[in-house]
């Protein structure tokens, strides 16, 4: 599915699981990394049914940062079912853990319900805060686009517009039906969640893009978090436009998207030389 990142030069793929895939890149230009200072990963967690050239194009990006990139794609049957979606996380943590990138510096960069995952790994978190203390200071910072919040409304809305765009209507029905009539396996589990995204461990800067026209995310509510992120002494930026497409803001807002995101990238100081984008 990701072959397009995998053909690019010096880029090599290791297949991990179906739905994971770790890109090692050595792309020319980017910055020379030693054992003091092992070369960071982004952990990239698309939206549901992102297109490979999509994601492609966002490896590309972190590439000529000087980033490798952990590709960790979602299911639909991990939101519906979202004890599938904690054991999922569950799997992502250990992964982290593992000897292979224990020691590597990382970003996160979420979008749409590829947040819904990411909280998955930090309900694991919270249950054992100083055990996975190192991980969560491994995470230099944290990048969410188009993160679906709000309502149950908001994540059927999500559901339609993922699953069957042509029936979205029908979707978003029948979800909100199956969220009621399955209360405690699901928008229990959803509370829960969020509940623990919003007291995050991870105290890292965050950055946020978001639209105020987007219906799978009450920006209302978003801007509320961030307030309370700050509160908390955490340094969070984000970008805001009145018009724009879920989890589509590089390809509709090229410029601004790719400026914000090289800025916050090199706030972080995350690798020794800075790579031109």
């Amino acid at each position: 599915m990701l072959s397009r990142a995998a053909t690019m030069a010096g880029v090599t793929a290791h297949k991990i699981s179906k739905h994971i895939t770790f890109f090692a890149s050595d792309v020319a230009g980017t910055p020379t990394v030693s054992p003091a200072h092992p070369k960071p990963i982004v952990l990239l967690l698309p939206s549901l049914g992102s297109r490979p050239q999509a994601i492609a194009k966002y490896c590309g990006i972190y590439f000529r940062m000087g980033f490798d990139v952990l590709v960790v794609e979602s299911e639909v049957s991990q939101f519906l079912w979202p004890r599938w979606g904690l054991e999922y996380g569950g799997r992502v943590l250990e992964l982290l853990e593992s000897e292979r990138f224990s020691q590597r510096p990382l970003l996160v960069h979420a979008f749409s319900i590829g947040g819904y995952t990411f909280a998955q790994v930090l309900v694991h978190v919270a249950k054992d805060t100083q055990r996975y203390q190192g991980l969560t200071n491994r995470i230099r910072g944290h990048i969410y686009d188009s993160l679906v919040m709000g309502s149950l409304e908001h994540m059927a809305n999500g559901l339609g517009k993922t699953i069957l765009p042509r029936m979205e209507g029908l979707v978003k029905s029948a979800s909100l039906l199956y969220f009621r009539v399955f209360k405690h396996q699901t928008v229990d589990y959803f509370n829960s969640s969020i509940s623990v995204f919003w007291n995050t461990s991870v105290m890292a800067p965050a950055l946020f893009f978001y639209s105020e026209n987007d219906a799978l995310c009450d920006y209302k509510n978003l801007e509320k978090m961030v307030e309370f992120w700050r509160s908390r002494g955490q340094t969070v930026e984000s970008k805001k436009w009145k018009e724009s497409v879920h989890a589509g803001h590089l390809r509709t807002h090229p410029q601004d998207y790719l400026s914000t995101l090289e800025y916050f990238v090199q706030s972080l100081n995350m690798v020794p030389l800075k790579a031109k984008m």
